[in-house]
């Protein structure tokens, strides 16, 4: 583990790729703008807080992270996602609450252990169909966004048992949302 959050960073050096052991890596709270290239070089690294960083974007670098398991980017500016963080195979939790942020890449469906996602107080008009297939999902976090209605979609997961959808447009009467609670998922409007 490497806790570096709060330390007035701006820039984290190259060398931080020599560290093939680090599973833990905890940056939040700095003034990076970016990541080294060198960060998304596989390793061990499970967990990654960029928390309240002014980051305008992700390298695709990032992509080299096979082994992470949650990626928290909340707060950061981000407005588009790399497609290469599509290969996250073992992520299960993603927190990218913020302000920005649009949609997801469409090939986001690769993250099969996907348990919670939180993209709330964002700029999405609709929820990601990039998380059709994420069957392990579990709670689903769209608070504050410019979403309208539920997609059928979320009717196929299969264990998605929280939805949480207040400050948007979805009405009580949708209907999907109302399958889900008949289904026993806890939906708020």
């Amino acid at each position: 583990m490497l806790d570096l959050a709060s330390s007035v960073l701006s820039r984290l050096p190259p060398e931080i790729a020599l560290c093939g052991q680090l599973e833990y890596l905890y940056l939040h709270g700095n003034r990076l703008v970016d990541l080294p290239a060198e960060l998304g070089r596989p390793g061990r690294l499970v967990y990654l807080n960029v928390n309240s960083n002014p980051l305008g974007r992700l390298s695709d670098s990032i992509g080299g992270l096979h082994s992470l398991a949650e990626l928290r980017a909340e707060s950061v500016g981000l407005q588009n996602l790399p497609n290469a963080i599509c290969g996250f195979e073992k992520l299960r939790e993603l927190h990218l609450r913020g302000k920005s942020i649009r949609d997801l890449p469409a090939a986001a469906n690769a993250w099969p252990d996907l348990r919670y996602c939180n993209l709330r107080n964002n700029r999405l008009q609709h929820v990601p169909p990039s998380l059709t297939d994420a069957p392990r999902l579990r709670e689903l976090d769209l608070r504050q966004n410019g979403i309208d209605a539920l997609p059928s979609f979320l009717l196929t997961l299969p264990v998605l048992d929280k939805v949480d959808v207040r400050w948007n447009r979805v009405r009580e009467t949708d209907a999907v949302a109302l399958e889900l609670r008949v289904r026993g998922c806890l939906v708020h409007l």
